[in-house]
């Protein structure tokens, strides 16, 4: 009883947009999932019980809120999209899900778009949804929280064509009784909304890269840009929107440590934007359901210069990265 109020909302928003393409329903969709998973994050952290359980090592971390948020996302959109593939980064559990972590709205903002001719006759067996549920865990459990991002990636028969990116603690250090959180979506054709396309610096060159994966190749490849700074972050969700936002030229990261779910929303909103991400090589990525889950070639995402970077990378670095 307790959701069926909004389970009544959803069914009057699906009766109104049936004639909606499905590509914005699905971002419609994510755009509000994504904010309920955000919601999720912070109410983790702020319980003080994070539930950390260790992946992969100590820098491949999970916490409650990966798995809490990946059920929200997961669960949402394959109810209400049930033949589109769904992939995302934590492993499925066989616990009852939890009806409260569930969301059913769709986002008017993006019902309201246009969406691109060639996306229009989309269908649902084309799609593949990226999901990382906290990109930025390690952050996350330091309290380093403006690098934490919830990702929906949507692709269409391999390619990042759309992507939803919030951020859980945008505004975090604006202090007592600031409004937290920011939610951004793109469609490539369309444009992205939500975030602000920024200039950087024109008088040096700034480069992000990982704050907790780096080693020889890494190091390697971003001395060979010659950069005046060098931002070390968390999560390629946030260094991608360093990257939009005008705090950086690039990100840089030579090694096969990002996987499909990390990059493609920030790579759909980047390329929507008119920017681009490849691999180090300049390789478009791919994104069918059954393609390996690393990005074995490496990160490269610019606004502008693209070829600059990529000739710069050294032939020693990419012969070791192999696409």
């Amino acid at each position: 009883m307790f959701n069926l109020p909004r389970l009544l909302l959803h069914s009057v928003a699906m009766a109104g947009n049936t004639g909606a393409p499905l590509l914005l329903r699905l971002v419609a969709a994510s755009v509000s999932v994504a904010e309920k998973a955000g919601t999720i994050v912070r109410d983790v952290f702020n319980s003080g019980e994070l539930g950390v359980v260790e992946k992969g090592g100590k820098n491949d971390l999970q916490t409650q809120a990966d798995r809490s948020a990946q059920e929200c996302i997961v669960q949402s959109l394959s109810r209400q999209f049930p033949k589109v593939t769904i992939i995302g980064e934590e492993e499925p559990t066989d616990e009852v899900v939890d009806e409260s972590h569930l969301e059913t709205g769709l986002s008017e903002e993006v019902l309201k778009a246009v969406c691109p001719q060639d996306l229009q006759a989309v269908k649902d067996e084309d799609v593949v949804v990226w999901v990382d549920p906290l990109d930025g865990t390690k952050e996350y459990t330091e309290g380093f929280l403006d690098h934490v991002t919830v990702l929906i990636g949507v692709a269409v028969n391999g390619k990042a064509v759309a992507g939803v990116i919030n951020q859980p603690y945008y505004n975090y250090k604006a202090g007592p009784g600031a409004t937290l959180g920011r939610t951004m979506w793109g469609i490539v054709g369309l444009g992205a909304f939500g975030v602000e396309r920024l200039v950087p610096p024109a008088d040096k060159r700034i480069v992000t890269t990982t704050r907790s994966h780096s080693n020889k190749l890494v190091t390697e490849s971003i001395e060979a840009m010659q950069p005046d700074e060098v931002l070390r972050v968390g999560g390629a969700g946030h260094k991608v929107l360093l990257v939009i936002e005008g705090k950086a030229h690039a990100y840089v990261f030579a090694t096969p440590g990002c996987k499909k779910w990390d990059t493609c929303a920030p790579e759909a909103i980047l390329h929507a934007l008119g920017g681009k991400l490849t691999d180090i090589h300049g390789n478009a990525l791919q994104y069918h359901r059954d393609v390996k889950h690393p990005n074995t070639g490496g990160v490269l995402a610019t606004y502008s210069d693209h070829d600059w970077y990529l000739g710069r990378m050294p032939e020693s670095v990419k012969a070791a990265v192999k696409p």
